[in-house]
């Protein structure tokens, strides 16, 4: 497989890095300058239909007779695709991990073996030779660069348990960390479609087939995308709490939302939000511990120590009531809010903003707790 996988690296590599570099310049603008777009997310990728294009483009289909959505230039977006999967075929590298790669170079390069970037970012990962990545010469290798992603990213802990843009966020340390939850969908549709041509490339070893963990990704329905924009301090149309959320989760997301519109406080609270005093009002781990304290539930003060209350849960297995930590580390983050299920999540942001309801596709996770 190794062989292979150099044997791709060659053929695919060798065209495009005798090409003119004005040629390459001109034709791959629009992908850099479009990369740090998270406009909206391919949800309604046919999976069989880009199976049915990859193999097309593989078998030497000029590029008039395929469509695939969401790749502008397939016949050569697709090899590249071919050599990321084939580099984590050989390093044995789970599906799951061949998914955060092409999501990664679809955001990056989009899937284009670039040579230029932000900086002295290079390639298909625009990986930095400054950064320690490798020579120029070796980033423009789809092969090279590819292992290269793979290797940082199974050194990353627990990165099985994040969601895809997570564990991309984790390797790239990306300005724009949400960004690659766009590409998830297309990118496990290629993934399938690829891996399929590989011997014995279509199956997982020892994976079987996993739950989804995206929380920040694209699906519709789980990812709070489908209640639209949310008016601050307001509560979505046809919200309701789940059903089965724990009773006392239910009571304290509840609590929660009689703050809705109230400002933020650093420092506040959260005893008397609507009160006069602005000491009264919510920070984000004050609006947590308040509302638990109504139903019995201590927690203590800030979001340094709140994310070692109750018992760790993967954000694919949020409930009702879980809290969810942001921003900073995972081990000291600097923002929490409150899973409402429906994929809603309920927050006091930052000063000058209120207590509000915002998507869970907006959040990158960093940790998640279960208090009751």
């Amino acid at each position: 497989m190794k062989a292979l996988v150099a044997g791709i690296g060659v053929v695919f590599l060798s065209p495009i890095l005798i090409a003119g570099t004005g040629m390459m310049m001109a034709s791959s603008a629009d992908a850099v300058q479009s990369s740090g777009s998270f406009s909206s997310c391919l949800t309604d990728i046919d999976t069989d239909k880009v199976a049915e294009q990859v193999t097309k483009i593989l078998d030497g289909a000029p590029g008039k007779n395929v469509h695939v959505k969401g790749l502008d230039l397939p016949t050569e977006q697709v090899p590249n695709a071919q050599t990321i999967v084939a580099a984590g075929l050989s390093l044995d590298v789970p599906k799951k991990g061949q998914v955060v790669a092409l999501a990664t170079a679809m955001q990056e390069s989009r899937l284009r073996n670039l040579n230029y970037g932000d900086r002295d970012s290079l390639g298909l990962f625009q990986q930095r030779p400054s950064q320690g990545w490798g020579s120029a010469q070796q980033i423009r290798d789809p092969v090279y660069a590819s292992e290269q992603f793979y290797k940082h990213l199974l050194k990353v802990d627990g990165w099985q348990q994040m969601t895809i843009t997570q564990a991309a966020q984790a390797v790239q340390k990306s300005g724009l960390p949400d960004a690659y939850a766009q590409w998830e969908n297309l990118a496990t549709a290629l993934q399938d479609a690829i891996a399929k041509t590989f011997p014995g490339g279509g199956k997982d070893a020892g994976q079987g087939k996993q739950p989804s963990t995206s929380t920040t990704g694209c699906a519709p329905g789980q990812d709070g995308s489908g209640f639209g924009r949310i008016p601050e301090g307001s509560v979505p149309k046809d919200y309701a709490i789940p059903k089965n959320a724990d009773p006392k989760a239910r009571k304290a997301i509840e609590w929660a939302m009689h703050q809705l519109g109230t400002l933020y406080q650093w420092g506040g609270s959260c005893t008397n939000s609507h009160g006069p005093d602005p000491m009264g009002r919510c920070d984000c781990s004050s609006l947590m511990q308040q509302a638990y304290a109504h139903v019995g539930v201590t927690l203590t003060r800030t979001t340094y120590t709140q994310v070692n209350e109750g018992k760790a849960v993967s954000p694919a297995q949020l409930k009702p009531g879980d809290l969810i930590f942001s921003r900073g580390t995972a081990k000291r983050p600097e923002h929490v809010g409150m899973y409402m299920g429906e994929g809603l999540v309920i927050e006091a942001p930052r000063t000058t903003k209120p207590v509000r309801i915002t998507p869970i596709k907006d959040w990158t996770i960093l940790s998640a707790r279960r208090v009751i």
